[in-house]
C-alpha cells in the first residue's frame, strides 16, 4: 500500500532567518516619509502580517489599492537593499531542510512576505532547492491569523492539512497553522514572542532553536496527528 506524504510548512522570517531589524528599519523609514512614527509596539502588533493589513493598521486612511501597493513596495525596496548584504540561516535550519527532504517529506515556503523577497532569501541562504512551492502575499488575500496561506501551500503540495506542520515563530502564524487545522512547531530564537504565548496560541511544540529539534522529532509528530484523525 503506497504511504501518504507528509509535508512541512516554513515561515521565513524569524524562523527560516532573522530579519527583523531590516523590516524594522525600513518601515522605520517608509512611515516617517508619511509624517507618522513607527516604533517597536508598532511592529510587535503587525509582525507576521501582510502589507496591505499593516499599512491600514498604521494609518488609518482610505488608500487606493495602487496606493497600498506603492507604500507597501517602498518599504520593501528599502528592506531588500539591506537584505542584499548579507542573511544566514538560523541555528539547525540547514541541517533540518537536509534531513526532512532525505527521509521525503515535501516542504514548503508560507509566509505573509511578497514574492520578491522570498525569492531574494531563499537565493542568498541557497535554500531554495529545498522548497516544492512557495506561497506569499500576492498569493492570498487574507493573512495570519488566517490560515489560508498555509491552506494554499498544503494544496500546492498535494498534502491534506492534518498531514502537514508548520514551522513559525509568530502568534499570528502560530494560530493561522492550528485553525488550519495543522501541527505547528514554534522558535523562539528571534526573541519576537515568548515560549508562554506561543503554547497560549496553540503551539505543540516550542523550541528555542531548530538544533532543538529532529527530523524523525517532526515524522513522529505528523504519524500521530495522521492517526488521530484516523
Amino acid at each position: 500500500m503506497r504511504q501518504e506524504p507528509f509535508a512541512v510548512i516554513w515561515d521565513v522570517d524569524g524562523t527560516l532567518v532573522d530579519t527583523a531589524e531590516m523590516h524594522f528599519d525600513a518601515w522605520v523609514r517608509m512611515a516617517n516619509e508619511l509624517g507618522r512614527p513607527f516604533s517597536r509596539d508598532d511592529f510587535s502588533a503587525t509582525f507576521g502580517r501582510r502589507n496591505p493589513e499593516i499599512i491600514r493598521f498604521l494609518f488609518h486612511q482610505n488608500f487606493t489599492e495602487q496606493e497600498v501597493r506603492e507604500i507597501g513596495e517602498r518599504k520593501e525596496t528599502y528592506y531588500r537593499s539591506e537584505a542584499e548584504k548579507g542573511i544566514e540561516l538560523l541555528p539547525g535550519v540547514s541541517d533540518l531542510l537536509a534531513a526532512l527532504a532525505d527521509r521525503g517529506v515535501r516542504q514548503g515556503v508560507g509566509s505573509s512576505a511578497p514574492r520578491g523577497n522570498l525569492d531574494l532569501i531563499l537565493s542568498l541562504t541557497a535554500s531554495a532547492k529545498y522548497f516544492q512551492t512557495i506561497v506569499g502575499m500576492e498569493d492570498t488575500q487574507r493573512g495570519k491569523p488566517d490560515p489560508q496561506v498555509f491552506l494554499v501551500a498544503a494544496e500546492r503540495l498535494g498534502v491534506p492539512p492534518n498531514r502537514c506542520v508548520v514551522f513559525e515563530d509568530a502568534i499570528a502564524g502560530v494560530q493561522a497553522a492550528k485553525s488550519g487545522g495543522m501541527k505547528c512547531v514554534a522558535v523562539t530564537f528571534a526573541g519576537h514572542h515568548g515560549k508562554e504565548k506561543l503554547e497560549e496560541a496553540g503551539a505543540d511544540r516550542v523550541v528555542t532553536s531548530f538544533d532543538d529539534i529532529s527530523a524523525d522529532d517532526v515524522l513522529t509528530m505528523l504519524a500521530d496527528s495522521s492517526e488521530a484523525e484516523v
